[in-house]
């Protein structure tokens, strides 16, 4: 009976460790996958005047009420090309692309691996008319936008300072020559 009681702890210890383990396994993997399924998730929720910040690792966290982070665990390089491929699959939004101006400044004497980094960036966003301002003016802009729209920012494991990429998302299916063509009409009408 001592055996048999000895025998029954030891194979129960043995399926309780190896199946706690499997499931920190697979809590590590819906974790690798659940910033990309809360990007898609919020993608035809978020409009003209949200925001998508794929930003580094010393990205303050922000108290303001419109503002979610999500931690990525994951390369810059990676999450960027990501959410590139998601946002292009909206037909509703089109984002309007900011960098900090003074990651031009920037050699690889200051940042080591700074260079390699700027030309994965020009690769990654050769599409878009990149604007380049200054880091606080964009903590402006998303102090001004985060009070009445939402702010969602993805935090990478990226290291190297200035290298965050800020989309500001715009109408996919009217711009703004349109829109100013549409309020000149309406002015003449008034």
């Amino acid at each position: 009976m001592i055996l048999k009681t000895f025998s029954f702890g030891i194979i129960f210890s043995f399926l309780f460790i190896n199946f706690s383990c499997f499931n920190m396994d697979s809590q590590q993997d819906d974790d690798e996958i659940r910033w990309q399924d809360r990007l898609w998730n919020e993608l035809p929720l978020l409009g003209h005047r949200n925001w998508i910040l794929v930003v580094d690792k010393a990205f303050p966290l922000q108290s303001a009420k419109g503002i979610e982070v999500v931690y990525t665990n994951e390369s810059m390089d990676s999450v960027l090309t990501e959410t590139l491929d998601y946002l292009s699959t909206q037909n509703h939004i089109h984002p309007i692309v900011y960098t900090d101006a003074e990651l031009e400044y920037l050699s690889d004497k200051e940042v080591p691996g700074i260079v390699s980094y700027k030309k994965m960036l020009d690769d990654q966003l050769s599409e878009f008319n990149v604007r380049s301002i200054l880091h606080d003016t964009v903590f402006t802009k998303i102090d001004e936008a985060s009070k009445l729209f939402k702010i969602f920012v993805l935090k990478t494991n990226a290291v190297l300072p200035y290298s965050s990429v800020f989309f500001e998302l715009d109408c996919g299916y009217w711009d703004g020559t349109m829109e100013q063509k549409l309020r000149e009409k309406m002015g003449a009408l008034q």
